[in-house]
C-alpha cells in the first residue's frame, strides 16, 4: 500500500515567516533607493560638489550619486532621458538647452556659481604670461600645443576661445590647440607635461601642485564664468529638492568658496 507523504502542518507558519523576512529585507532597500540624488555637475565642480555631496549623505538627507562630465555630454545625455535629478552646468548656453526642450523643472533655474578662466603651465616651468591684447603665445608654445576644453561644446574652451578671439590671437593659436573632452582632461595634459600651456579655471589650477598659473586673462576679454544649476523635470523628489537647497546653505557655500568658486 503507497500512503501519501502527510502535509506540512507548519505551512502557514512559515509562509507567515518569509512574508516577514521579505518585508523586512526588501522594504527598507527600495526606501533607501528612492532617498537618492543623482546630481550630473560640470568637470570643473567635481571636487567641490564631490565634499558637498557627502556631507548630505552624512547628515542622512539622501544619498549622494553623483556624475562628472563636460556640461555639454550631461546636458545630451538627459536630453536622451538620463535620470538625472539636479543638473549644474558651467555655462548657460547647456541650460538653455534642455530648458529650451522643457526639460528644467519651472522656477528652479538659478545662478549658482562664477569662476576665473587661467593660462596655467607645468609647476617646473618658468613660464609668466601678461595677457593683453595682441599677446603672442607661439614663441612660448614652439613645436607644441595648447590644451583647453574643446570650444565646440565644453564650456571652459568655449570662454577661452572668445577670450583670444576678443585679445586677436585666436586665429594664430588655433592650429595649436588640443580639444580635451573636459577641462579636466586639459588640466591632466598640462600636468603630465604633455603640452607646455592649457587654459583652465581658477579652481582647476588650484587643487593641483602639478601646475601653476601662468597668466590670468582679463575679466572683460569674455563672458563672466557662471554656472546655473536646476531641477531637471520629471525628477523633482524630495530628496532632489532638499540637494538644491543644500548648495545654498553656509556649509555647502563654505566648500565652493574653499575650492575658489565666487558664491552668487
Amino acid at each position: 500500500m503507497i500512503f501519501s507523504k502527510p502535509a506540512n502542518k507548519n505551512f502557514p507558519a512559515i509562509f507567515l515567516l518569509i512574508m516577514i523576512i521579505s518585508l523586512g529585507f526588501f522594504h527598507p532597500a527600495t526606501a533607501k533607493e528612492s532617498n537618492k540624488i543623482l546630481v550630473f555637475a560640470a568637470a570643473s565642480t567635481t571636487n567641490a560638489v564631490d565634499e558637498i555631496g557627502q556631507l548630505f549623505s552624512q547628515k542622512e538627507y539622501g544619498r549622494f550619486v553623483p556624475s562628472f562630465a563636460s556640461s555639454s555630454t550631461l546636458a545630451k545625455q538627459i536630453a536622451s532621458g538620463a535620470p538625472a535629478n539636479v543638473y549644474i552646468s558651467a555655462n548657460p548656453k547647456w541650460m538653455t538647452f534642455l530648458d529650451d526642450k522643457h526639460l528644467i523643472e519651472k522656477g528652479t533655474r538659478r545662478d549658482l556659481l562664477g569662476n576665473r578662466i587661467v593660462l596655467i603651465a607645468p609647476a617646473a616651468s618658468n613660464i609668466k604670461i601678461d595677457i593683453h591684447p595682441g599677446f603672442d603665445l607661439l614663441p612660448i608654445i614652439g613645436t607644441e600645443k595648447l590644451a583647453m576644453g574643446d570650444p565646440d561644446h565644453v564650456p571652459a574652451g568655449i570662454y577661452g576661445k572668445q577670450a583670444l578671439m576678443n585679445l586677436g590671437v585666436w586665429d594664430k593659436i588655433a592650429p595649436k590647440v588640443v580639444r580635451a573632452k573636459d577641462v579636466r582632461t586639459a588640466l591632466v595634459f598640462v600636468e603630465r607635461q604633455e603640452v607646455p600651456l592649457g587654459i583652465v579655471y581658477a579652481t582647476d589650477a588650484a587643487i593641483t601642485d602639478k601646475v601653476k598659473v601662468a597668466g590670468i586673462f582679463p575679466e572683460n576679454s569674455h563672458p563672466p564664468v557662471t554656472y546655473q544649476a536646476a531641477i531637471v523635470k520629471g525628477n523633482d523628489t524630495k530628496t532632489a529638492r532638499a540637494f538644491y537647497n543644500f548648495m545654498e546653505s553656509s556649509e555647502a557655500k563654505a566648500i565652493f568658496n574653499k575650492y575658489g568658486f565666487f558664491v552668487k
